[in-house]
């Protein structure tokens, strides 16, 4: 019953590479593992959502007017995109273990100083440093990612991504409930003792990463986004479908609170939050569109997912006179989101998946900016013209994503583009480069 008997149980087993082209001693990703990052990915990534539910609160106690409440998500996520380009490429670098325990540590440091912030300054500079380090939640999928056999990195990605989704989801109705009974800052130090015991766990369980690393600078590394969106096909598209996606999410939840704090509703922080619990479902996406990414049905899943994501406006915009036409576009948006975001991460890290840390890191930047940009223009939208204009805003952004996915798709069809549509490569991981 010692850590040789968990690892086991946790499928660790050497002699496996995880990417399929060289044997170099990496541990090959196991159920019991991939359940345990689910849970890191889970944990981590609800630091960056627990504010959503909890705006009005925030803002009578740290003095911020309505149509300031925004930043909020904006700060998060303006750290957040700084950590997914200046700290999730090192993964490619270094083992990634250290860097997740790393990581996990800072955040427990950074939740603290939030609970404990007395004034607005104080309380933005440690969600920026919260937000930077949680993007500890891309270097855990890009560890699984290449831990993973390529003929069920799909899976793996999948399932992890879903407790990416449970994170998100989750973390407003936990926000909600712990707020009511305590208030809002109790929900930050309840989760800095989540984040302690998540470092120790993951110090003590997870393997190391002995996947041979690229050889390139710092530099090259996090300026791999700019170099990778004019040069690879898959990524540059992928990656502007994720924006627009996440624009979309952003919008909804970043802006939520409002119309349902507002008349006829007046929700509280708690039952607010309960409609992430709602959108939970959108874990079942995840798991199923990485299955069929695996059986080579991508495209398929994009295409419907886009549709139902653009279809779930019509009645995310009954939120000021419905709540179980919300809760139906909810479970719709989240269900496509999370296939559509599942899907998008299993194309871009095949094309190369010792670069994982960069792709990934890359992708989830334009994440970051389609989710605070779309946070920020909905409560602003909302102050401006109501709720119908936040729906429109959030349709009209899925619309141009599934018109994107089209013309890439006609494209392609009459002028294929074999350099930015290949297969894993297959040369030994240790003579790769970064991205030239």
């Amino acid at each position: 019953m010692g850590r040789g008997w968990v690892m086991g149980w946790l499928g660790a087993d050497r002699g496996r590479t995880a990417i399929g082209t060289a044997d170099t001693g990496a541990t090959r990703i196991g159920t019991g593992l991939t359940v345990l990052l689910a849970v890191a990915c889970a944990v981590s990534v609800a630091n960056v959502y627990y504010a959503q539910p909890l705006l009005g609160r925030m803002g009578v106690d740290l003095n911020l007017r309505a149509e300031h409440l925004g930043l909020v998500t904006t700060v998060t996520q303006l750290g957040y995109l700084i950590g997914l380009v200046a700290i999730v490429p090192i993964g490619d670098l270094v083992d990634r273990r250290l860097l997740i325990v790393a990581q996990a540590l800072v955040a427990a440091a950074a939740l603290v100083a939030v609970g404990l912030s007395g004034d607005t300054a104080v309380f933005f500079v440690a969600i920026a440093v919260m937000g930077l380090v949680s993007a500890v939640v891309q270097v855990i999928v890009a560890y699984a990612a290449v831990l993973s056999d390529p003929g069920r990195r799909g899976r793996v990605v999948g399932v992890v991504t879903g407790g990416v989704v449970i994170g998100i989801l989750l973390a407003r109705t936990v926000s909600g409930l712990i707020a009511d009974l305590w208030g809002w800052r109790w929900v930050y130090f309840v989760s800095a003792v989540l984040m302690l015991t998540l470092a120790v766990t993951l110090g003590r369980l997870l393997p190391p990463d002995r996947i041979p690393k690229v050889r390139a600078s710092y530099a090259r590394l996090i300026s791999s986004v700019v170099i990778l969106t004019a040069r690879d096909r898959v990524f540059r598209v992928r990656s502007l479908i994720g924006l627009l996606m996440f624009g979309g999410f952003g919008a909804v939840w970043g802006s939520m609170a409002l119309p349902l704090a507002a008349a006829p509703w007046h929700l509280s922080s708690g039952w607010i939050g309960l409609f992430g619990a709602i959108g939970a479902v959108g874990v079942v996406g995840a798991a199923r569109a990485g299955r069929l990414a695996d059986r080579g049905l991508a495209q398929w899943v994009t295409g419907t997912a886009l549709v139902l994501f653009s279809l779930s406006w019509a009645a995310i915009g009954a939120a000021p006179y419905s709540l179980i036409l919300l809760a139906v576009g909810i479970v719709v948006l989240d269900l496509a989101g999370q296939a559509l975001h599942v899907t998008n991460q299993h194309l871009i890290v095949q094309t190369d998946p010792a670069a994982a840390g960069q792709m990934i890191g890359g992708y989830m930047a334009y994440y970051s900016i389609g989710t605070g940009g779309g946070a920020i223009a909905a409560t602003s939208l909302y102050g401006l013209a109501g709720w119908n204009a936040v729906s429109a805003f959030g349709a009209g952004l899925s619309m141009l994503a599934l018109l994107i996915w089209a013309i890439d798709r006609l494209a392609r069809r009459r002028s294929p583009d074999p350099a930015s549509n290949h297969p894993p490569r297959t040369s030994p991981p240790a003579e790769r480069q970064a991205i030239p």
